[in-house]
């Protein structure tokens, strides 16, 4: 709840820019274009609000915050004048660093140009002409920069995917619980199991299958908490969020049946082992700071490749920063190794149990 509107305020919205109107800027027709274009108020990603001033009249808006800031052209060389550090004032440099790299591909290509005509005797150029062509096709592009800020400056979403992964991850305890009622020394079902003609492998899978039912009811719960009371908006990733929730889920429970069947103890301190473990977990993962699992991965990588936690938080995180797939198909295959190797370590530990006496 305390992160559920937090990031509307850091939402990206039309920048409020000067620009010095001078001789230089009225001659550059890439930079005139471009910020014609990014203005236009027809435009649907219209990026600035752009007032064409005098120096003086830039200094007095940007000394009153009524401007981000402005733009100075002064022999073809473009210069940024910000007083503060922020979204806006990165985002108004960056488009000024790009223009000014288109420029520059002006500049080479014109003069490739005229190279190749040479090249070719042709001594007649009309260099003007090859200047206007140019101009011309860049003015004809549009222009690539677009506001996505509601999907990728929401960097909220990292604590909400942070929650998915904890309630997968405590599903084990639907898993340690669920062993525990078929373990002679934990329980009175447990001892009428052990003296049964059942087949271990089918009371492991019971088992699983019992509480990843459980534990995917306890996810719809969150999931529709979140979207419908929190508002949350998963984005176009949410059929795969829900995948690698569902498998992140029975990873979880996997490893709780198997601290379960492995550890010859008590129920409270195999809860106890159990949590101390998901949590150790959670913090190599990078949930209690982003800064830890930079660090693990940097420093010692094969301990969040065997580390559930790290495998969900990965794949959630391959999904908002990456365009591709592979690594959050990667995670998904991970985590389904680990939930396999976990679940035969279950069933070949509960097969191996024997008693004294019942």
């Amino acid at each position: 709840m305390a992160f559920s509107n937090i990031e509307n305020s850091e939402s990206l919205r039309i920048i409020n820019i000067a620009i010095v109107d001078n001789e230089d800027f009225k001659n550059n027709e890439i930079f005139k274009e471009t910020f014609k274009n990014l203005s236009d108020e027809n435009n649907e990603d219209r990026l600035f609000n752009t007032k064409y001033v005098t120096e003086e009249n830039a200094k007095e808006l940007l000394e009153n915050d009524e401007i981000t800031g402005y733009l100075k052209i002064e022999e073809d060389n473009p210069k940024v004048i910000v007083i503060t550090s922020g979204i806006n004032e990165t985002v108004f440099k960056y488009v000024v660093e790009e223009i000014t790299q288109t420029t520059e591909i002006v500049k080479n290509t014109a003069q490739n140009k005229i190279k190749e005509e040479m090249f070719a005797g042709n001594y007649n150029i009309d260099y003007e002409k090859i200047y206007e062509n140019i101009i011309e096709n860049v003015q004809n592009q549009e222009v690539k920069l677009k506001n996505i800020s509601n999907s990728n400056l929401s960097y909220t979403m990292i604590e909400f995917y942070t929650l998915i992964a904890m309630a997968c991850l405590y599903g084990g305890t639907l898993g340690m619980t669920s062993i525990n009622q078929n373990l002679a020394n934990m329980s009175n079902k447990g001892k009428r199991v052990a003296v049964s003609p059942v087949s271990k492998l089918k009371v492991v899978c019971s088992s699983v299958l019992a509480s990843y039912i459980a534990a995917l009811i306890g996810l719809l719960l969150l999931f529709i908490y979140t979207i419908f009371v929190l508002k949350v908006e998963y984005g176009n990733n949410f059929p795969l969020i829900v995948l690698l929730a569902m498998t992140g889920s029975l990873a979880g429970l996997s490893m709780g049946m198997a601290i379960g069947t492995t550890l010859r103890t008590n129920e409270n301190t195999k809860t106890g082992i159990l949590l101390a473990v998901t949590m150790f977990g959670c913090f190599l993962s990078g949930m209690m700071g982003i800064t830890m699992k930079y660090i693990i991965d940097k420093n010692v990588p094969i301990i969040n490749k065997i580390n559930p936690a790290s495998m969900i938080t990965d794949g959630f995180y391959s999904l908002y920063y990456y365009d591709t797939l592979d690594r959050f198909y990667f995670n998904l295959a991970s985590l389904l190794v680990f939930s396999g190797v976990m679940i035969s370590i279950s069933y070949i530990s509960l097969r191996r149990q024997k008693y004294d006496s019942i």
